[in-house]
């Protein structure tokens, strides 16, 4: 089951692997970065009826030095079940690219980091044919932002900071002085982090004191975070309304028929308007180029089914012909996924 947690660790070390940090210093390697790593397919399929998704799989590719792969997965519990499928993923990759792989599971709960340690080993007797030992993210392993200057300079550290330490009993403190960092972004760079901490704080009782340091400006519609529904919520509804009593005193007037239609017609704009800033801010946030023809196609765009497919691909899209083109694939997997 796909959580809160896993969206998050899908997103922040693919989008900012510098988040890693604490691995590459465990390993005695330079600091990650962003240049140095490349997506690769998170399809461990082997057989069609049994399928398998890795959360996120990393090539790390220095120019100098040794390249590597990462397996980043996200652990809610202890699943003896997940650590069979461990070993599976990090010999899946190892034989299909030809390269040593390092298994990296994300954590939030001390005794469940403490269990995703390993070893897992695969033995028969005294025997072990396979022994498995993932990196941990956890409480243990990465550091307490309590400074407000390191969350300047690696705000993706931060955000996993505050996501693995927010059982922590400073946990509060460590919210706040993320906050406080987060807050010397632009605004749709702090709302981008913002939100992401959010999501992946999930159900835990932080999450109550992190909504009450959030701002506005939301770069996960869809979600149901606070700024998604004080800002896109309550900016499209807002626009919404104003059209529809326009509408319905200009159009209709008198006539409960007209102003319905001219409501339900204004609300429509407003949801399309919303859905096309998320998508414009979402590529901006990504550092993806988007020219005035485009703009104008996104803003221009009426259509919410059309808006939605845009918003899905803005998220792992590299350019934007990713995001206006529809893969060539997409009704062939359809056709086979049913």
């Amino acid at each position: 089951m796909v959580t809160s947690t896993h969206e998050v660790s899908h997103r922040l070390f693919q989008e900012h692997p510098e988040a890693l940090t604490p691995v590459f210093e465990a390993l005695r390697l330079p600091p990650p970065v962003r240049e140095d790593f490349g997506e690769v397919s998170t399809d461990a399929t082997e057989i069609r009826p049994l399928e398998r998704r890795i959360d996120t799989v990393l090539k790390f590719e220095p120019d100098m030095g040794e390249s590597f792969l990462l397996a980043v997965e996200s652990q809610t519990k202890v699943d003896p079940d997940k650590a069979r499928s461990w070993s599976y993923y990090v010999a899946y990759l190892s034989a299909k690219f030809d390269m040593p792989v390092l298994l990296v599971t994300v954590c939030r709960d001390r005794a469940t980091a403490s269990w995703a340690t390993g070893p897992f080993e695969c033995a028969v007797g005294p025997w072990s044919t396979q022994t498995t030992r993932p990196f941990v993210l956890g409480p243990q392993t990465v550091p307490k932002v309590t400074d407000e200057s390191v969350v300047a300079r690696q705000p993706a550290l931060s955000a996993l900071s505050a996501i693995v330490h927010s059982e922590d009993r400073r946990a509060d403190a460590i919210l706040e002085t993320v906050a406080r960092g987060l807050a010397s972004f632009p605004s749709s760079i702090m709302a981008y982090w913002f939100e992401l901490v959010e999501i992946g704080l999930e159900n835990t009782p932080s999450k109550k004191k992190w909504r009450e340091l959030m701002g506005v400006g939301t770069q996960f519609p869809g979600s149901g975070t606070l700024i998604e529904e004080s800002y896109l919520g309550g900016k499209a509804e807002g626009r919404a309304e104003g059209r529809a009593e326009g509408r319905a005193e200009g159009r209709a007037e008198g006539r409960a028929e007209g102003r319905a239609e001219g409501r339900a017609e204004g609300r429509a704009e407003g949801r399309a308007e919303g859905r096309a800033e998320a998508i414009l801010r979402v590529l901006e946030v990504r550092g993806i180029t988007v020219s005035d023809s485009v703009h104008e196609r996104i803003t221009t765009c009426t259509d919410l089914d059309t808006l939605t497919a845009w918003f899905d691909r803005s998220l792992t899209a590299t350019t934007v012909e990713d995001v206006l083109t529809e893969s060539p694939n997409a009704s062939a997997d359809t056709s086979e996924q049913q």
